[in-house]
């Protein structure tokens, strides 16, 4: 059975991609679910595919549902359309759209095929992850969650002991620090 291996990239920063392997039998619907999970997005939002060629134009549409919208051709349905029917040439590329009213888009090109399923592989499978990609709803620290755990052990909100006024003057017009430092001691000329 036939193995595809498509690359998929971040459409804003092309150093951000993930390489999927998927069996040529499987559907659009489980690619759509392996590129969100290789990308850490959640499935809460309309998504559709779209043919491509080599400028990246859009062409027929994949979609998880027909949405209420006028379409030029009535799109095919991801759930019903396995990848292997959508492969007409060995350098094949498609666009992905997800959460339409954030526009997140990703470009996806076939970067391999191969006759021999890796069984240790449950498929689709991500077989590469580069960069780091994107917050879905807003900033990701590169902590992540822990940063939580890091703030409460330390109390980083606390001021820290120990660390004086130095530089302050009582004063408070500085003159006199700032004349000693124009000055200098003299004590560095031997």
């Amino acid at each position: 059975m036939a193995v595809l291996k498509f690359r998929v990239y971040f459409e804003e920063d092309d150093s951000i991609y993930r390489d999927i392997a998927i069996k040529h039998t499987q559907s659009f619907l489980d690619f759509h679910f392996a590129i969100l999970k290789s990308f850490e997005f959640d499935s809460k939002h309309q998504a559709t595919f779209f043919r491509s060629n080599d400028n990246w134009q859009k062409g027929r549409e994949i979609s998880v549902e027909k949405y209420d919208k006028l379409y030029k051709v009535a799109p095919l349905i991801m759930a019903d359309t396995t990848i292997g029917s959508e492969i007409k040439n060995p350098n094949e590329k498609f666009m992905y759209l997800y959460d339409f009213s954030r526009n997140w888009g990703f470009m996806i090109e076939l970067i391999n095929v191969s006759k021999d399923e890796n069984p240790k592989l449950s498929y689709p499978a991500t077989v590469r992850t580069e960069g780091i990609a994107p917050s879905q709803y807003g900033t990701k620290s590169v902590l992540g969650d822990r940063f939580v755990d890091v703030e409460e052990k330390y109390d980083l909100t606390k001021v820290a002991e120990g660390f004086g006024t130095e530089g302050d003057s009582d004063d408070g017009d500085g003159a006199e620090d700032d004349a000693n430092e124009e000055e200098g001691t003299g004590e560095e000329e031997v």
